[in-house]
């Protein structure tokens, strides 16, 4: 093969798993409300818990952080240079789903997935922002925010440079997604959760 085949590959693989919407699969699978029809339209875990199915938003949770951590472990056993790149196929994948017409989530779990896989510490610090942002404010979209800026700033403590310019750039990503939370959030009319309206 060609030096750029694997890497190609590896990216293409990686964007592929991010893709596949958990969100809208297990809410159709158990017969549920498709979260894209309610709420923000969003697919990610908070929507999926405005249709009052708990535990398939924590399994939307768990399937879409998954997918991330996934992709990265497979493209490592491959060779270890790889992981960054299947992180990047990943989050991509999830913002933007070649299945929904380019319309994906808000890239936080797949994003602490990623983390966890590409570097356990820098994941640890992530998830632990997040529980502690959403346990205090009852906000989501603060607690993802909050979690994905942290990501950038833990790898840098560890000194883990090359990952903390990729997780600055996904944190960004991140922050560009929730660009209407941003808004709700500076005029005091974000929904915190358990409520079923947009977010």
């Amino acid at each position: 093969m060609d030096g750029w085949t694997v890497p190609a590959l590896v990216l293409l693989g990686g964007y592929l798993l991010g893709s596949i919407p958990f969100g809208v699969i297990v809410t159709k699978v158990a017969g549920g409300v498709d979260p894209r029809t309610i709420g923000s339209g969003n697919i990610g875990a908070t929507n999926v818990l405005r249709t009052g199915r708990k535990g398939l938003a924590a399994l939307t949770l768990l399937l879409d952080g998954g997918k991330g951590a996934v992709a990265v472990l497979i493209a490592e056993a491959v060779a270890p240079s790889l992981g960054v790149l299947a992180a990047v196929g990943a989050f991509c994948g999830h913002l933007f789903p070649v299945w929904l017409g380019f319309k994906g989530g808000k890239g936080v779990a797949t994003l602490l997935g990623i983390a966890l896989a590409l570097h356990w510490p820098t994941g640890l610090i992530a998830l632990a922002v997040w529980l502690l942002a959403t346990a205090i404010t009852r906000i989501s979209s603060v607690g993802g925010m909050s979690a994905a800026i942290s990501a950038a700033i833990a790898a840098a403590f560890f000194s883990r440079f090359d990952l903390s310019i990729y997780f600055l750039a996904f944190a960004l990503m991140v922050l560009w997604k929730h660009r209407e939370n941003i808004a709700r959030l500076l005029q005091g009319t974000e929904p915190r959760i358990g409520r079923k309206n947009a977010g």
